[in-house]
Formats: structure tokens, sequence, C-alpha cells
């Protein structure tokens, strides 16, 4: 078997780990929407174990890049690969540590009512995020530049649920309808949630980089 062949197959079992990684910080995600919709804590408290799995993957596509840029010295497209792979997965790691100081969060404050005006949008707000996870994963595993574009321009639709949440919380303290300590603990929340779709634009980014070069419409590579 050609070295080339042997690289391309190289480069697919990394674009698979990255998949990898990307599924196991949304089923982690996913899980918690559940259990936080439906008050199901035993299934919360098994996410606050989660991130020595998500290091260990993160290690290991670190590891392999690594390998890949030194023994195959790649060029043009494939450098761009590796190199945003090594990125990529900083961000998906943070998204797995974003999900369980939610988890924290929620735990420590009890469960909260999913009818309720607040809650119903700081869940609108993590179902939003959530689909800005798994687009923007994809996006870069399967290198579909209008996918990761989209979940770029779709930041602003959390940025702007993030600003709607701090004006409930401002009326909520205003009228006296929330204690203090849930007025912070739902911003910290809704902190976390805005972070978790920074990290999915940045992932995007690096999808579109991996394709065209461009990093923000700058040319890196």
């Amino acid at each position: 078997m050609s070295p080339r062949v042997l690289f391309e197959q190289d480069l697919e079992t990394l674009k698979n780990k990255v998949s990898e990684m990307g599924e196991h910080a949304e089923i982690s995600y996913d899980r918690m929407l559940y259990g936080m919709r439906e008050n199901k804590e035993d299934i919360l408290k098994t996410l606050l174990d989660t991130d020595h799995k998500m290091v260990d993957m993160q290690r290991s596509i670190e590891a392999m890049c690594l390998s890949l840029l030194t023994r195959q010295q790649p060029v043009a497209r494939d450098m761009r690969l590796v190199s945003a792979a090594l990125k990529v997965v900083t961000d998906i790691e943070r998204i797995g540590d974003h999900v369980a100081d939610m988890v924290e969060l929620y735990l420590r404050m009890g469960n909260m009512n999913s009818e309720g005006k607040q809650e119903k949008l700081l869940l609108k707000m993590m179902e939003e995020a959530k689909d800005m996870i798994h687009n923007s994963v994809e996006a870069f595993v399967e290198g579909d530049e209008a996918n990761a574009q989209k979940v770029v321009e779709h930041d602003d639709v959390v940025d702007d649920l993030f600003n709607d949440m701090k004006k409930e919380m401002m009326q909520a303290i205003r009228e006296q309808n929330l204690d203090a300590d849930r007025v912070v603990d739902y911003l910290m929340m809704a902190k976390y949630l805005e972070k978790i779709g920074d990290h999915a634009v940045n992932i995007a980014q690096w999808a579109i980089f991996r394709m065209t070069g461009d990093m923000e419409g700058v040319k890196l590579y």
C-alpha cells in the first residue's frame, strides 16, 4: 500500500475520532437537557464524571495530529485538516466542561419549573445551542462550508436569547418573584450556554478554514 493511501486512511481515522468526540459531547448535552427538563437528578449526576473520558479523547486526537505533522509533513488541504483538528478538540472539550458546570448549578439549586417563563426561555436557549453543537461538528467532519456558515450566523439567535434572559432576570428582581440565588444561577447557566454557542462557532470557523484556508475573512493558509 502506498504512503499516500496510508496517509489518507490516517486522515479518515482522524476525522472519525473528532466525530466520536463530538458525539460524546452531544450525548452528554442531550442527557443534561433531558435531565433538566424532566427533573431527573439521577441522570444528571452521571454527567459529573464524564470529563476524564473527554480529556482522554482530546489527548488521543492531539497525539495523532502531532504524529501526522511530524511524520507526514502534510501540505495544503491536508495540513489545514490536521491543524484545525488540533483547535477543534479544545472547543469540544470546553463544551463538555460547560455541561458539567451547568449540571452542578442545577443540582445545587434544586429542580426548576420547566413551565415557568424564565425557565422556558432558558430551555429554548439550550435547544438552540444543541443544534449549533451538532451542526458545527458535522460541518467540520464532512467539510461542509455552507453548513458551517449557517452555524456562524445562528450565533445571533443564542446571543439574542441571552440578552432576553438578562432582561427577564432584571424584571424578576424588580417584581421579586425569584430569589436572588436563583437569579444568579439562571444567569450563570445562560452565560454557559452563550459560551457553548461561541465554541460551536469556533468549530464552524475551523471547518471553513479547513476547506478554504480563511479564518474570519483572513487568508491564513
